[in-house]
């Protein structure tokens, strides 16, 4: 029988015993490589959690702990799938070669995505807006609720996210709708001449006096404009903290077409 088989070991130029040698190797790696990747991404959220409680406890800008987070559980996810690799058999450094005679074309195609990631960086540098801010910004308004590595999270009105793109997002115009303390209330409505329109202009005039949520500093101020045959625009202008504006704009528009309504 040894006869018969060593003409096979000869054509094929290896022993069976290499062969089954170099399965067990190799189904052995890849089950490391698995429990690698597994317990690496493990260790990475915890990693990521870590970061957050730190951060937290020094009372860092909450903007910043996210995006640091996102950055910390990323690159920890990116050393764990190296270090699989690298006990498949896989050299890194024929993979940095590879990656370096791409380059031209990686840098291309992943130009937005390393836009979005400077762009990151620069919203949490320069800080146009913060968590929780209010803003308008790629036909977008919402309130900000995430600030990531790549991507802000905005909830809108209507309580729908939208994800905007942080290289285009930082390179657009963004308003900042709750930066300031103070924020103004314009309210323009039609009177007809006569009728009580000045009995209207001192109603209008003794709630914007009396309203304990208008400041007195700036000062309101209630006049025509645009004067056309039947009619005039009443100009209705007070200041708000930011923080009443929705609220007090609502109220006052509401009161105050609700009086128009009998001259109308």
């Amino acid at each position: 029988m040894p006869q018969k088989t060593e003409p096979l070991k000869s054509i094929l130029g290896f022993e069976y015993e290499n062969i089954l040698h170099t399965l067990s190797n190799l189904g052995l790696n890849i089950v490391i490589s698995v429990v690698i990747l597994i317990a690496g991404f493990w260790l990475a959220n915890k990693a990521g959690k870590m970061v957050t409680r730190l951060l937290q406890k020094s009372k860092t800008d909450a903007g910043l702990i996210s995006f640091l987070t996102n950055l910390t559980v990323i690159a920890s996810k990116i050393l764990v799938v190296f270090t699989a690799m690298s006990q498949l058999g896989i050299a890194m450094t024929s993979f940095v070669t590879i990656l370096g005679a791409a380059g031209i074309a990686i840098g291309m195609a992943f130009s937005g995505t390393l836009s979005n990631f400077a762009g990151g960086i620069l919203i949490l540098v320069i800080k146009p807006f913060k968590l929780k801010d209010t803003i308008s910004a790629l036909l977008v308004t919402g309130e900000v609720t995430e600030i990531q590595i790549f991507n802000t999270y905005i909830k809108t009105a209507d309580n729908k996210v939208i994800i905007l793109p942080n290289g285009p997002l930082i390179n657009g115009t963004i308003v900042n709708f709750t930066r300031m303390e103070k924020r103004r209330i314009d309210i323009v409505m039609p009177v007809k001449y006569g009728l009580g329109s000045e009995e209207i202009v001192s109603k209008i005039k003794e709630t914007l006096e009396n309203h304990p949520a208008i400041l007195k500093d700036p000062k309101s101020q209630v006049f025509f404009t645009d004067f056309e045959p039947n009619f005039g625009k009443l100009n209705v202008i007070c200041w708000v903290k930011t923080t009443d504006h929705l609220n007090v704009h609502r109220e006052l528009s509401n009161t105050f077409f609700e009086w128009l309504e009998p001259t109308q």
